[in-house]
């Protein structure tokens, strides 16, 4: 099969013919009709991420079709229409029987643990704990984008935010996190302060919900803003900077969002964070069986992930696509990658 292969970290890398996946035990391969550039790929292509091997072929964000499915796995069919989170849960550890997926301490993820969806074809493990049925009338275009940023920002924003009507909530980047997380909270009636250095990320941001826009990220400007302070920040994309300025625009008692990444680590003022009772809050993906309340609202046009999507390229086109996001302003939306 064709595939994008990574041969050295921070080398762009290259449109490979590749071994095909084999199916493995309990899972399936899916043939990818598309899936999504991210930041968290420039992260792995960067060798930010221990976990991966050279030579590898990256991509977790996917949608396709059943191609193959290993003996015993029930439910599910050659040909049917699925995606999957980014988080491959086992489903028999004990976080995985509290229905907590996305810690799972066994944990696989295409285009990390093993080679990804920037292919033809990608294995997925675990079927039956992970798959999620696609209905017909979702495009794979769309589908693709729900594995990691669609999908993470629900969660964030909505289960382990607790962004209720009518708080106020600052996102920090939007990238497609970031956009995802704009759109969501403004859809479950917060008001929202998207903050981006990206002119066209800030208007996509105005388009999906955001009450205010604001080019940079100042703290004082931003509890003006709000009136005091938001009661939620969120740092879509993993910066110590952004990471205080959000910290510093909270109210008493605020929440912040962790969802980007921090390779680099990052500074906390502990003594605010005791001083003023502010909760710092992870969220790491959404399990598998949360999908179908986020579908819903997907088909009742309360969400539009379909408009997030800006850009659609074949694989000759990711090397450059992948290298610029290593200007994290350089794009706005998100891009699909038709394999």
């Amino acid at each position: 099969m064709r595939a994008i292969l990574i041969e050295q970290y921070g080398v762009p890398p290259v449109v490979a013919d590749v071994v095909d996946p084999k199916v493995p035990d309990g899972g399936v391969v899916v043939r990818v009709e598309a899936t999504g550039l991210c930041r968290s790929d420039w992260h792995g292509w960067q060798g930010h991420d221990s976990d991966i091997v050279l030579p590898h072929v990256p991509g977790h964000e996917l949608a396709g079709t059943i191609a193959a499915i290993a003996p015993g796995v029930t439910g599910w069919n050659v040909g049917d229409r699925v995606t999957a989170p980014f988080i491959c849960a086992c489903g028999q550890c004990r976080e995985c029987l509290d229905g907590n997926h996305q810690v799972c301490p066994n944990q696989l993820q295409p285009g990390f643990n093993y080679w990804g969806s920037f292919a033809e074809y990608v294995a997925l493990p675990f079927a039956e704990v992970n798959l999620v049925r696609l209905p017909d009338e979702l495009a794979f275009d769309t589908a693709a984008g729900l594995g990691c940023r669609f999908a993470t920002s629900y969660r964030a924003v909505h289960q382990v935010g607790r962004i209720q009507a009518g708080e106020k909530l600052i996102v920090f980047g939007c990238g497609g996190v970031g956009l995802s997380a704009v759109m969501i909270a403004a859809a479950l009636g917060a008001e929202v302060v998207a903050v981006d250095t990206n002119p066209a990320a800030l208007a996509l941001a105005t388009r999906y919900g955001a009450a205010h826009v604001v080019d940079t990220a100042d703290a004082e400007r931003l509890v003006d803003l709000t009136g005091g302070g938001a009661d939620v920040t969120m740092d879509a994309l993993g910066s110590n900077q952004l990471v205080q300025e959000a910290l510093r625009s909270l109210r008493p008692r605020g929440r912040h969002l962790q969802v980007g990444l921090l390779p680099s680590g990052v500074q906390l003022d502990v003594s605010r964070l005791i001083g003023q009772e502010l909760q710092w809050l992870g969220s790491h993906g959404m399990a598998a069986h949360a999908y179908p309340e986020m579908l819903d609202l997907v088909a009742q046009g309360n969400l539009k992930p379909a408009d997030l999507v800006t850009r659609t390229i074949g694989l000759p086109a990711v090397p450059d696509a992948l290298a610029s996001l290593t200007t994290p302003n350089a794009t706005a939306g998100v891009t699909v990658i038709h394999p």
